[in-house]
């Protein structure tokens, strides 16, 4: 925890000591120098409390992890799976992306708008069922889909899923076509956020679907099996001429310092750069840099950018190469722009080398 625990807001202050421990204890499965990465289970956390991540909720994690409120909110708005308005226990989420909508997810979802009397991301006056569009659900061989609390009902229609939410507006909990037995959304929240649920109705005891199987199945039917393997078997490197596994195995794999246990923070290899500065140098050379893939100019083994003489001789001979433009103008950059780009490689001011010449 933070001094800027003691900032807090009072409903942030509220949060506090409600959470604290299990705050402390998100916070201690990371490394020390790692603690930002306890964010995500933090704002599960929250959820599982007010059951959507408030202001209040990205003011306690921001306090826990010594972030300001935007970086906590960042985080927040990206994940969908966050919920930044008070939520119903049951989210109901109707995909109604192209193969689902073919297959009449459209349809279901309008019924069950009309029937709950709320539209997207909307919650019923009871608090109880919030409604939304989903894009995709991934499981298209099994459309029209829709899930509660992420836990899948399969091949829907508005029959079958206006009897979903009704037995959960009645305080049921209905199977499933597949997977674990539905919890509420808090209920869920806290096990993302790393916590065993203790309730014996939380144990997963779903069934698998049918299209999910079909490979197995087939794989069964006509005997095909995976050969013995053998964990122990080193992995031999593969001749880069041939692309067969050569004689000597690979060498062993060297596990990260942060996989390690240890609180060290990581050391970036000095000739690694960061990506954005590779990616700028790449678009936008300066006259120091070397360009391998220039027109006529071939960066030395050493890395040592070409002289200016050896740039000034490649550009003559691109030149020459090329059949002047309409207007009698030579194809190339400018000239005056080129000139003083050598002479900053060169080292030595615009027009230095034409004075030493005289």
């Amino acid at each position: 925890m933070t001094d800027a625990m003691v900032d807090l807001s009072p409903a942030a202050t509220a949060l506090h000591e409600q959470l604290a421990d299990r705050a402390r204890e998100i916070v201690a499965r990371y490394p020390a120098d790692r603690s930002r990465s306890a964010l995500l289970p933090l704002l599960h956390l929250v959820q599982s409390v007010e059951g959507y991540v408030s202001p209040a909720g990205v003011e306690f994690c921001a306090g826990v992890l010594g972030l300001n409120k935007a970086q906590v909110g960042a985080v927040a708005t990206f994940y969908t799976m966050y919920k930044r308005r008070p939520t119903g226990d049951w989210l109901v989420s109707v995909c109604t992306n192209t193969l689902c909508n073919v297959l009449g997810g459209q349809q279901v979802y309008d019924t069950l708008s009309e029937r709950l009397g709320v539209g997207h991301d909307e919650t019923t006056a009871d608090g109880t069922i919030t409604l939304e569009h989903a894009e995709c659900l991934a499981a298209c061989d099994y459309g029209p889909v829709m899930t509660v609390n992420y836990e899948f009902f399969d091949q829907v229609d508005p029959e079958s899923a206006s009897a979903v939410v009704d037995e959960l507006r009645a305080g049921g909990r209905p199977t499933p076509t597949r997977g674990a037995r539905l919890c509420t959304l808090k209920e869920m929240s806290i096990q993302l956020a790393g916590f065993t649920d203790p309730r014996d109705e939380a144990i997963a005891d779903g069934r698998a679907g049918e299209p999910s199987l079909r490979g197995l199945r087939l794989a069964e039917e006509h005997g095909v099996s995976v050969p013995g393997f053998d964990p122990d078997t080193p992995i031999r490197r593969r001749d880069e001429n041939t692309g067969k596994p050569a004689d000597k195995p690979a060498p062993p794999t060297k596990v990260p310092s942060s996989r390690t246990g240890s609180t060290a923070p990581d050391t970036k290899d000095p000739d690694v750069k960061d990506p954005q500065v590779r990616t700028a140098e790449t678009r936008q050379p300066d006259a120091r840099t070397a360009v391998p893939d220039a027109p006529g100019n071939a960066a030395p083994a050493d890395g040592v950018p070409p002289g200016p003489a050896d740039a000034r001789s490649a550009e003559a001979a691109g030149v020459g190469a090329n059949p002047p433009a309409g207007d009698a103008k030579p194809a190339g950059d400018d000239t005056g722009a080129q000139e003083r780009n050598l002479a900053d490689a060169g080292g030595a001011p615009a027009g230095g080398e034409k004075e030493a010449e005289k």
